[in-house]
């Protein structure tokens, strides 16, 4: 039963932490007059299942695997879309790249408060004050979790993946609807602050190229794009893999 609720509530807070992460993403890109060819919920390399709407060329689909979601700047047919995104400027791109992480920061200040009001009988002013500072802790918590890093100080051993996630959000969601949407804010604000880090997988990633072409007067080509992306997905690939198996020894004992 414990196993089933940890799934569900898994499968519910990140797919609505993922959704808004995207959102940001799909905004930004139509404000700078960028085209995003689907808007879908679910893992991106499963299968459509099928379209629920199209609003002017974007399709909003339904994926096989209902984890997440993602949007898209090519059709599946036409490889030359995403230069769209590529050759615009780069306070554009800049914009579109960190709007999923700034939605997500924001999405966790505005929940935190109703739920600071009502579950520590804060009033408004203070429960804004609250969440301001939940944000900066966190963001403190993830410079110095960087700096151990980088120094040979930090290990794995704190870092959760999927399994861990699943694990939390379970017990969130055995304790009650405010503590599940506070775990919802957190979760939503570690996605927002750990996605803004310079990794090639991640929007951090993206956005330390187009410094790099601001820095070299010149732009990279598609295929370094798509050769950096690939690679940087392999790793967060392994690193996840190896962050589980932590995860299940970790439940186990």
């Amino acid at each position: 039963m414990q196993i089933a609720i940890s799934f569900m509530a898994f499968m519910a807070v990140f797919t609505v932490v993922v959704l808004v992460h995207e959102l940001g993403h799909f905004i930004a890109a139509r404000r700078s007059g960028i085209k995003v060819y689907e808007f879908s919920i679910g893992f991106p390399f499963s299968p459509r299942l099928f379209t629920l709407f199209r609003h002017r060329e974007t399709e909003f689909t339904l994926r096989l695997l209902p984890l997440g979601g993602f949007v898209s700047f090519s059709r599946d047919d036409v490889t030359d879309d995403a230069k769209a995104l590529l050759e615009t400027s780069h306070a554009k791109r800049v914009l579109i790249m960190s709007a999923g992480s700034l939605f997500n920061i924001a999405f966790a200040l505005i929940l935190f408060i109703p739920l600071f009001m009502a579950g520590k009988h804060l009033g408004f002013l203070d429960a804004v004050s609250l969440s301001f500072r939940t944000f900066w802790e966190a963001l403190a918590g993830t410079v110095m979790f960087l700096v151990n890093m980088v120094s040979g100080h930090g290990a794995l051993g704190g870092v959760s993946g999927p399994i861990g996630i699943a694990a939390m959000a379970g017990k969130a969601a055995t304790r009650g609807m405010i503590n599940l949407l506070y775990f919802t804010g957190v979760l939503s604000l570690s996605l927002g602050i750990m996605n803004l880090i310079p990794f090639p997988a991640l929007d951090g990633g993206q956005l330390a190229m187009v410094f790099g072409e601001w820095i070299r007067k010149k732009p990279f080509s598609p295929r370094t794009y798509q050769v950096t992306t690939l690679a940087g997905l392999a790793l967060f690939a392994l690193l996840t893999a190896i962050i589980s198996i932590k995860d299940i020894m970790r439940l186990v004992a």
